[in-house]
């Protein structure tokens, strides 16, 4: 697992008003978008079935995520000749039906990247802003410590503070939430730093706006767009990272059920009982698929050059 240490084109609004974002950022705009989107649509139907399926886990999972039964170890899926009926997608060495588990390990896929992402939001443009707009003292002191955490490879960092802050969904989410913040903060101060160079920025401080009036009526909602375009493949990333670490045991404790934990069960079976890990692993593929493809569509939308023709 490698990170980039330049984020993805957020597709930037360019409009030198003050409301340029929220007009880019329209929900009207975007809804009309989507429709003319296959893609999009595809993913936005991805990600809400998963999003469905943990919400309505309970409803959904015709067994509790830890409900073992020895006599019913390792049994194929259910289109399986030796398969039964009243497991699906089979059940794991312990007779713990697979879907279950699946259905429960998608609350911990989707908590990690939505809690974790907000996380890294909330750090990322809190100091993006502090550096952009100031300059100064603040900005060398940020910028020196964005350039300390890009420093080191991602798969490092992550293994180390997760080995030392234990396993716990909760240090899981704090993880990913500091350690992807230096993203959002390049981002955050890069857009910063050329729309303060705008002339209705210009115009407002010369009028004698302050800086609290000024950074939330005229440069947040320009870094809407390409924050949240951002965001999107930043939660991809972060359930495909934290499947990483369950895998390598180092997630949330063995017995939550999450799909990093499952492959790492499924690893050992899989010349003889292969379904352990594959399903798991599906479930990761569609899920990210899912994202990326709202994220491809999201950047697409609110980029201004996408009306052109």
């Amino acid at each position: 697992m490698t990170r980039p240490t330049t984020p993805p084109d957020a597709g930037a609004p360019t409009a030198a008003d003050a409301h340029a974002g929220e007009g880019l950022f329209s929900p009207r705009r975007l809804g009309r978008e989507l429709l003319r989107s296959p893609a999009g649509l595809l993913g936005a139907a991805l990600v809400l079935l998963v999003a469905a399926a943990a919400i309505f886990a309970p409803w959904v999972a015709p067994y509790a995520p830890s409900e073992a039964d020895f006599l019913s170890a390792r049994i194929p899926p259910a289109w399986n000749p030796e398969g039964s009926a009243a497991h699906l997608l089979g059940t794991d060495q312990l007779g713990q039906d697979l879907f279950s588990r699946i259905v429960y390990g998608a609350r911990v896929s989707l908590l990690v990247g939505v809690f974790g992402v907000t996380l890294s939001l909330t750090i990322g443009v809190t100091l993006g802003l502090l550096a952009g707009y100031f300059g100064g003292r603040i900005d060398s002191v940020i910028t020196a410590f964005t350039n300390l955490l890009l420093s080191v490879p991602y798969l490092v960092l992550v293994i180390v503070i997760a080995t030392i802050l234990g396993r716990s969904l909760v240090n899981v989410i704090l993880l990913f939430g500091v350690t992807s913040s230096p993203v959002f903060i390049r981002v955050t101060r890069g857009q910063v730093l050329r729309l303060k160079q705008l002339a209705y920025v210009e115009a407002a401080r010369g009028l004698g706006a302050s800086s609290g009036r000024i950074i939330p009526r005229h440069l947040l909602p320009n870094l809407v767009g390409p924050l949240a375009t951002l965001a999107t493949f930043e939660m991809s990333a972060m359930i495909f990272y934290e499947a990483g670490l369950g895998f390598l045991g180092l997630s949330v404790p063995p017995e939550v059920p999450s799909w990093g934990n499952m492959l790492s069960l499924g690893r050992r079976f899989l010349t003889t009982e292969p379904w352990m890990a594959i399903f798991p692993g599906l479930a990761i593929a569609v899920t990210t698929l899912g994202i990326n493809l709202v994220g491809d569509w999201l950047r697409d939308a609110i980029d201004p050059r996408a009306g052109e023709g």
